[in-house]
């Protein structure tokens, strides 16, 4: 990360940030040396930034454009096993120059999942192809929502306005008692490190600046997980208002909503929300009267998923290729164009409506000790009834895998729960774990997301385990050599020892998963180790054949 490249990026605001200008210029086509030229002069940027920032993401890489439709390879689909047929049906329609990829588009409750002309379609869709391609219109999507317990993120939408009388009273109080409710309420983040809210909050607070954010990583792409994108279609206003309670707290005056290019759905439901909200005059200057004002502003991204990285995001928005920084010092005081600033996905912001509505202490008296409150819970399509559960923390997953879920539509072996670098889990292993980030932990897994993705009796783990290498290998940002490095060597062994009879040494696949797990600078190159150690110690049996000195 530059710090030069911050400040010279932030000179003209959000509004104008580089990011955007490179995403116009390199969209549909590539970049030229005119536009290279334009941008370089016109942020003060080197061209090689402007260039390496462009060519860095899936939709503005030279070699994707001219792509018309794109075909999920997420992992929730490639379990599922609908994708070649979908190919096969597509190419029907697009040559193979004409079709791409997306990295799961959040359609994983039904798969067959694909985008075309900038929309997204799954399950039966495919089978309007021919009236999707004359009217480019959407079909109906459906999903099961439902709750076990207090609903907090699935409760019945109000009328907008209801939502901010909530908002009017926050405004009412210090920002110090806002924290104190906060911190009663032991809210923790609801990405894989489960951190305490009210810490970065009291930290950013802390800082003198006159310019602060609160970013929404809306860009967490797990495969298999889609409770994001339920909140931000669905609840788009528990979402919106976190941001302005944080926002007042900290003292920020502008907030980012930076959503997956995946979601395209849900990039214009924030949209339609934030232009609700400025009709309201509940964004802007001296909101409800007070000296609190505060504005939105929506970024799309452009396909990477290592922007679901906290620092990778904030130089995204930068304009810079999104590598991950290095920490100390950590975002809540040089964070956005190196101002103090608050990062949180969607999840953890969409809490505080209900915390500052009914109390830090109720929200505290929800799930367990250490881990408050409820979480979604994504079940893909081999579920009897797959779709967005929310369940207080401390449920037992046999509760929801069982009673909520329905159980399976077949034998499945393992679920992978927590997106692709979360923790395998055996099915035998079910009834030991409960719904929370300590259970998890403790029994050497990852709650993460909560997502929940199946592997089915009959789909190879070893197919399974190559898929989660070539992920990593192709969204590292290369910063770091453990995570650019390893992932490429591992999913080399891997595809050999499908393809040729190759058997890999243990020591030496064993060996690189530590280095990659303890060397790496962020969860990416260091989570991906977890499912694979999970999978070679459940799966023994079935993987061995696979490797020698496996059982030394």
């Amino acid at each position: 990360m530059s710090k030069n490249i911050s400040d010279l990026s932030g000179r003209k605001g959000l509004n104008q940030n580089l990011f955007e200008k490179v995403s116009e210029a390199a969209s549909g086509k590539k970049l030229d040396n005119y536009d290279v030229e334009k941008l370089s002069e016109d942020f003060l940027v080197g061209k090689a930034n402007i260039v390496g920032t462009a060519t860095f993401y899936d939709f503005l890489k030279p070699e994707n454009q001219g792509k018309k439709i794109y075909v999920c390879n997420g992992s929730a689909c490639l379990t599922a096993g609908t994708q070649n047929v979908l190919k096969d049906k597509i190419s029907k329609h697009f040559s193979d120059e004409e079709t791409g990829e997306m990295c799961c588009l959040g359609r994983c409750h039904e798969n067959s999942a694909f985008n075309i002309n900038g929309k997204n379609y799954s399950g039966n869709d495919i089978e309007n192809i021919d009236n999707i391609i004359k009217s480019n219109t959407l079909t109906n999507e459906k999903y099961n929502v439902s709750s076990s317990g207090i609903k907090i993120l699935t409760s019945q939408c109000k009328p907008t306005q209801k939502y901010y009388e909530i908002l009017k009273k926050c405004l009412e109080k210090k920002p110090e008692e806002l924290l104190t409710e906060l911190k009663e309420s032991k809210l923790r983040g609801r990405g894989g490190a489960g951190f305490p809210i009210w810490f970065k909050l009291d930290t950013c607070m802390k800082e003198n600046s006159p310019v602060k954010y609160i970013v929404c990583n809306a860009d967490e792409g797990d495969p298999g997980a889609y409770s994001d994108r339920y909140i931000l279609e669905n609840q788009t206003h528990l979402l919106l208002l976190g941001m302005l309670i944080a926002g007042y707290i900290v003292n920020a005056t502008d907030g980012v909503i930076y959503i997956r290019a995946e979601y395209p759905e849900s990039v214009q439901s924030v949209e339609k929300a934030v232009e609700e909200l400025k009709n309201l005059k509940i964004t802007g200057n001296n909101i409800f009267n007070s000296n609190f004002s505060f504005n939105f502003k929506i970024i799309k991204a452009q396909g990477a998923y290592i922007c679901g990285e906290e620092t990778a995001l904030l130089s995204s928005i930068e304009g810079q290729r999104p590598e991950v920084r290095v920490r100390p010092p950590y975002p809540t005081q040089f964070g956005l164009f190196n101002k103090p600033t608050i990062v949180n996905n969607v999840e953890t912001l969409a809490n505080l409506p209900f915390i500052f509505e009914n109390g830090g202490k109720t929200f505290a008296g929800i799930g367990t000790e250490k881990t408050s409150g409820t979480k979604l819970v994504s079940l893909d399509g081999w579920f009897n009834n797959p779709g967005i559960y929310e369940v207080e923390m401390g449920t037992p997953l046999q509760n929801v895998v069982y009673t909520l879920g329905g159980g399976f539509k077949k034998p499945v072996k393992a679920l992978h729960i927590g997106g692709p670098l979360g923790g395998l889990v055996p099915v035998n292993k079910i009834n030991d774990l409960t719904v929370d980030f300590e259970s998890f932990s403790q029994n050497g897994f990852l709650l993460g997301h909560a997502s929940v993705v199946c592997i089915p009796e009959d789909f190879k783990l070893i197919e399974y385990i190559n898929h989660l290498f070539k992920f990593t290998a192709h969204e590292s940002c290369g910063k770091c050599f453990p995570c650019r490095l390893g992932s490429i060597r591992g999913w080399e062994m891997i595809e050999k020892s499908i393809n040729n009879n190759y058997k890999i040494d243990y020591t030496l696949m064993d060996d690189l998963l530590e280095t990659m797990e303890k060397a790496s600078l962020c969860a990416l190159g260091g989570g991906l180790p977890l499912p694979v150690k999970n999978a070679l110690k459940y799966f023994k049996t079935e993987l061995s054949p696979y490797f020698i000195n496996f059982n030394d």
